[in-house]
Order: C-alpha cells, then structure tokens, then sequence
C-alpha cells in the first residue's frame, strides 16, 4: 500500500507542480525499478493471505477472499498495462489527451485498489485480534 500511495502522490505531485521532464521521470521510475519492486511484494501478500485463510474462516476471511480478484484484476489489466503505456508516451513528449484521459483512469484504478486493499487491511486486524470491532450498545 506504501508503494502505491507512493507511486499516486509523486504522479500527482509532478503533474501538479513540474515539468514534463520530470513526469516522464516518474512514470520511468514507477516502471523500473518501481513495478519490479511492488509485483514479488503484492505477491508475496496475496500468497501469505491466502496460505493464512486456509487455516481459518468465517465472515472476514470470506469478505477478504471475494476482494482479492477484484484488486489483482485492477492491477493486471488495468495498472500495469496503464503505467507502462504513460511511461513510453512521457518518454516520447506525448502529453495530449488521451496522455491525461489514461493518466486519470490509472489514478481512479489506483485509489479502487488502495481503498481495497485497506479493507482487507482492517479486516486482517480484525481477525488477528488487533483491531476490535465496536460493539453495539444494548436497545431499550
């Protein structure tokens, strides 16, 4: 999750702030070594998630299973493929529409992910006891 609030907030800062120079450094860096970094990680996440939920289940484990297709899908075709397109139109000056128009489906696609992702977060601190869940007061 770090490295995707990482890679969103350098992307929005340099479309905010810099120049195209500095974009296509960006989204050259959020490629490689960026994408090389975050796959084996996200992998190794989801593997460890699910190897865990074997183990256990219930509601929470359930919830989180029914969300991580969603979220590798996102990032299989819809981030990855959406970062190295930006990645070679930045490198070639290639700042027009559609450049903006796929830049904002990526960031739109990110946030999905990154709002997922902290459910499934919270849920895991549920079900590892560390996070409680607010009990209800008594009805009258």
């Amino acid at each position: 999750m770090t490295l995707i609030s990482l890679f969103m907030a350098a992307t929005l800062y340099s479309e905010m702030f810099a120049d195209h120079e500095s974009i296509a450094t960006v989204k050259s860096l959020i490629v490689a070594p960026g994408l090389f970094i975050l796959i084996p990680c996200l992998m190794a996440v989801g593997g460890s998630g699910f190897r865990l939920a074997r183990e256990r289940g219930g509601r929470w484990v359930a919830v989180k299973k029914k969300r991580m297709p969603f979220i590798a899908m996102n990032g299989l075709l819809v981030l990855i493929p959406c970062a190295i397109v930006l990645n070679t139109w930045a490198g070639q000056g290639r700042f027009d529409g559609a450049f903006y128009a796929l830049q904002s489906v990526e960031l739109l696609a990110g946030a999905v992910n990154l709002g997922l992702m902290s459910l499934n977060l919270r849920d895991g601190l549920k079900l590892a006891g560390r996070l409680r869940t607010p009990v209800a007061a008594p009805s009258r």
